[in-house]
């Protein structure tokens, strides 16, 4: 067994959701909604399956999916792309894997921005990079100018950004991501950016992908997700965007991690991506009023909750909400004594430094919001 992985320990959410199980507890931890996704886009798919071929697809994806990708991007974002910019990978994470892969050398830097995805440095690791860490911090989780500078010093080949930043449910503002783009300019550095969240904006923001930014579109690798986009984190249907020189050697890479992606939710995908404007901003309204529903909750129990710009996720201090405990206390406690799970944001850093913050997914029905609030005010009196 190699060794890298030999001593990986069990991921915070599925030990999360282990305990949730075991407790009956209410997940509020692992980000899935509760919902079924779109039926028109569930049915494209089924009827393809009836109807179309089941055999192999093209490695790089069915034409109509990556053509479907490329006009979806340029009517909604203003990227000008073409199919021959896109590859189609059995999910996001596995998008990543192939990137990284292809494009990280043994030896090679590649910056890591806390807190973060945990899939991001065991997959840098396994390629021979060597991570190098920009932390960002509660409340604001914020980029600086003299914190991106320092991160750059050492010339990094690679930084990954995710933006919305999942773990803290951030959409960073168009000044620190042109900060990013100069620095990666400077430094002849290439940004993947995970960007599955893109549709999950709140309160009238609108996503700005990096690999449009001046100077970037040969310097940048988009990835996107279907499974976020329509709300189907089951589907595995993800997307790299990026210059065909940058494409290429992770094509390669792809070939022989997946080869390919069932044709069906392929075409699922292609219809869903046609949608007009209207579909994906009610169902950011609908996320909105969730987040809402939570916030609102928490807020009249005592919480203190931060700010949710994206994801399905919000975030609550501890210590401003009068809870002197550390956040991965807390959310054994949570667990134990109140049946309910969340997430310890210190498990999104690479040493685990005490956060104080805990995440909770609102991606759920009211009522189980509701009783989530009830479970967590009730351990203000154990």
């Amino acid at each position: 067994m190699h060794p890298l992985f030999a001593g990986l320990g069990t991921t915070i959410f599925e030990e999360m959701s282990g305990l949730a199980r075991q407790h009956g507890a209410l997940n509020l931890g692992q980000g899935f909604p509760d919902g079924d996704g779109p039926e028109d886009v569930r049915r494209a798919a089924a009827d393809a399956l009836m109807t179309r071929s089941n055999q192999y697809p093209p490695m790089a994806g069915l034409p109509e999916l990556r053509e479907a990708v490329a006009e979806h991007y340029n009517r909604l974002q203003g990227l000008a792309i073409t199919p021959e910019h896109v590859l189609v990978t059995s999910g996001a994470t596995e998008a990543l894997a192939a990137a990284i892969l292809a494009l990280v050398d043994e030896g090679d830097e590649v910056l890591l921005i806390q807190p973060m995805y945990d899939a991001y440095r065991p997959l840098v690791l396994r390629a021979g990079g060597v991570p190098r860490y920009l932390s960002l911090r509660p409340p604001h989780w914020r980029l600086t100018a003299a914190e991106v500078d320092a991160a750059f010093a050492g010339g990094p080949k690679l930084v990954i950004f995710n933006d919305p930043l999942n773990p803290a449910a951030r959409a960073f503002d168009a000044g620190e991501i042109a900060l990013l783009a100069a620095a990666c300019r400077r430094h002849g550095t290439i940004a993947l950016c995970d960007e599955v969240w893109e549709h999950v904006l709140f309160d009238g923001r609108e996503h700005r992908p990096l690999i449009g930014e001046p100077g970037m579109a040969a310097q940048a690798v988009k990835i996107g997700s279907a499974g976020k986009i329509f709300s189907m984190t089951g589907w595995k249907v993800g997307f790299v965007i990026a210059d065909p020189a940058l494409l290429q050697p992770i094509a390669r890479a792809h070939q022989f991690l997946t080869f390919t992606t069932p044709p069906a939710l392929q075409i699922g995908v292609a219809y869903g991506l046609a949608k007009d404007e209207a579909h994906f901003r009610e169902a950011r309204l609908g996320y909105q009023r969730s987040r809402d529903v939570l916030a609102e909750g928490l807020t009249r129990a005592g919480f203190r909750v931060l700010p949710s710009e994206g994801t399905y996720f919000l975030c609550a201090d501890l210590a401003a909400s009068g809870f002197a405990e550390a956040d991965r206390a807390f959310c054994m406690r949570a667990v134990h004594e109140a049946g309910v799970v969340a997430i310890p944001v210190s498990a999104f850093y690479h040493e685990a430094p005490e956060t104080g913050i805990i995440r909770l997914c609102f991606a759920k029905q009211d009522a189980m919001l509701a009783e989530g609030v009830a479970r967590l005010a009730s351990l203000r009196s154990r």
